[in-house]
C-alpha cells in the first residue's frame, strides 16, 4: 500500500497507470491490464474529465474501482438524438456497395466539416431511423485504476 509520503494525483500530474473501463456486467470496453500500462498527463484530454476527476487526490499505489453513473460516463440517452435520415443522405455517405443492417454503426459527414456516427435502427426505402446517442449513453460503468506512479 502507499506510504504517508506517497505523491498524490493533482490536476497536472504525470501518471503511469493501468486502467479499465467496463460495463456493469464486467465486459471490458478498454483495458490496459494484461498489457503495458498507460502514461498520461492530466488536463491534456487524454482521459475524459469525469475519469480524471476520479483520480484527483489519490496517492501513488492506489488500486480502486469506481462506479460511474451515466452523467459521469457518456451521458443520459436523449430521444432527440433518434432521428430520421433520408435514404439519399445515407447513400451520399456510403460506399457504393454498402449493405447496411439494423444495428450497424454508420459514419456521416457533418455540416461544416467533421464526422458523426449513428446506429441504424430502421432501414426503409425512403428514410432510415438512426440513433445518434453514444452507444454507452444511459449506462452505468465501472472504472478500475491501479496508480503505478505519480509525478
Amino acid at each position: 500500500m502507499s506510504s504517508p509520503s506517497a505523491p498524490v494525483v493533482n490536476e497536472s500530474s504525470y501518471l503511469t497507470l493501468h486502467y479499465r473501463l467496463a460495463s456493469m456486467d464486467g465486459t471490458d470496453l478498454i483495458t490496459t491490464f494484461g498489457g503495458n500500462p498507460a502514461t498520461l498527463m492530466l488536463g491534456q484530454g487524454q482521459l475524459a474529465p469525469s475519469l480524471e476527476a476520479c483520480l484527483l487526490g489519490l496517492p501513488e499505489g492506489t488500486h480502486q474501482t469506481f462506479e460511474l453513473g451515466p452523467e459521469q460516463g457518456f451521458g443520459e440517452r436523449s430521444p432527440d438524438l433518434v432521428q430520421a435520415v433520408s435514404r439519399a443522405t445515407l447513400d451520399e455517405n456510403s460506399a457504393p456497395d454498402a449493405d447496411y443492417k439494423v444495428g450497424d454503426l454508420v459514419d456521416f459527414a457533418a455540416p461544416g466539416g467533421g464526422r458523426f456516427a449513428g446506429v441504424l435502427r430502421e432501414l426503409g426505402a425512403e428514410s432510415c431511423i438512426f440513433d445518434f446517442n453514444h452507444p454507452l449513453a444511459g449506462q452505468t460503468l465501472k472504472f478500475e485504476v491501479n496508480l503505478i506512479s505519480v509525478l
